[in-house]
């Protein structure tokens, strides 16, 4: 029978279609993850094609600004959602609609130098500097004054958004709190008037002692499939720790939340034939950085089914598997050592 969830995160209500319901196994692509080289000429995000983007921001590397010699460079965005420079009035036009002009900052995180990695398949050391390096960027950005909140995400894929296949990812800081956030924020604040606890925590609790939709977990993060998911496969990563702000997380932190996003991402590449999908952290807005009712955290949505008619005029997500059961399919996926990982690229 059809079962309808609440995520009691949003308030959202999901169909869990159960009459239309595949196997986990029946969402892996057929062909073969495609193969590519280590560099590409024309690619802008390879080493030694430095001249190619904007001049870097911040990079691990060693050697001048700007040289081959790097490990994770982030650059300004070439073509960017919105710019440093602008005028935050807000005006209207013809009286009515109003509008500001497109103030923020928008960077891309290059996550390795070679063409044929992916986040799911560089080793585990690279992996904690693109982790890192968000958390170096997220710290200079929220430094300005106009910046309300700090989105980093990953487009992977064509369905997902990407239109340059070199692996990385984007961060975008803006100067609004954006309505999704606030609609979180409101139910997170809602849940610890009421309760004086966190939402997300209370959340982790009950997925750890259902324990039947967790994939994952090391001390200090779980990753799990949630109650109420909007796709087949969606993934939560969550800290055990409670900090409303990713920014606020230490280097331990960094390095755990490395690996099981990176375990996660390769459950995905090798249970599913690497789809495409996007990955967002979910953090408190800049001025809220330091409260106790929100926790930050990681949400995976692998573009596995495309809304339609109803999605689009009610809102509410049409899902045909149950996460106990694919939550159950990842669990079984083991995480090899990242040299048996790399080798895939070259088989």
């Amino acid at each position: 029978m059809p079962e309808l969830r609440q995520d009691p995160a949003s308030h959202d209500w999901i169909v869990i279609a159960a009459e239309r319901a595949k196997r986990p196994d029946e969402y892996r692509r057929e062909k073969k993850p495609e193969q590519r080289p280590a560099y590409v000429a024309d690619c802008p995000f390879c080493r030694g094609n430095e001249d190619q983007t904007p001049p870097e921001n911040f990079a691990f590397r060693d050697g001048e600004p700007n040289t081959p010699e790097w490990l994770v460079r982030v650059v300004p965005n070439k073509f960017p959602a919105l710019t440093p420079s602008g005028d935050m009035t807000r005006r209207t036009e013809t009286g009515f609609f109003r509008k500001t002009d497109g103030v923020g900052h928008h960077e891309i995180i290059i996550e390795t130098p070679r063409h044929d990695l992916d986040l799911a398949t560089i080793e585990p050391a690279q992996a904690e500097r693109v982790v890192l390096a968000y958390r170096q960027r997220f710290h200079v950005l929220r430094q300005d004054p106009r910046v309300e909140n700090i989105i980093i995400f990953r487009n992977h894929g064509k369905s997902a958004g990407t239109s340059i296949i070199h692996a990385h990812s984007q961060l975008i800081a803006t100067s609004v709190v954006p309505n999704l956030i606030r609609d979180r924020l409101e139910a997170a604040t809602n849940h610890y008037d009421d309760t004086g606890r966190c939402l997300l925590a209370d959340i982790l609790d009950k997925e750890l002692e259902a324990g039947k939709r967790i994939v994952d977990e090391n001390h200090t993060f779980v990753a799990f499939h949630p109650f109420a998911p909007r796709q087949p496969f969606e993934t939560w990563i969550v800290p055990r720790k409670i900090r409303a702000s990713f920014g606020n997380i230490d280097d331990d932190e960094c390095r755990h939340f490395a690996h099981i996003l990176q375990r996660t991402l390769y459950r995905l590449y090798i249970g599913l034939g690497d789809p495409d999908f996007n990955f967002v952290i979910h953090t408190a807005p800049v001025r809220d950085e330091n409260q106790s009712y929100y926790a930050w955290h990681l949400q995976v949505l692998p573009r596995i089914s495309t809304p339609a008619g109803f999605e689009i005029g009610s809102g509410m997500s049409i899902n045909v598997t149950f996460p106990e059961e694919t939550a159950a399919f990842m669990r079984n996926i083991d995480t090899p050592a990242p040299s048996a990982v790399r080798s895939l690229n070259h088989e």
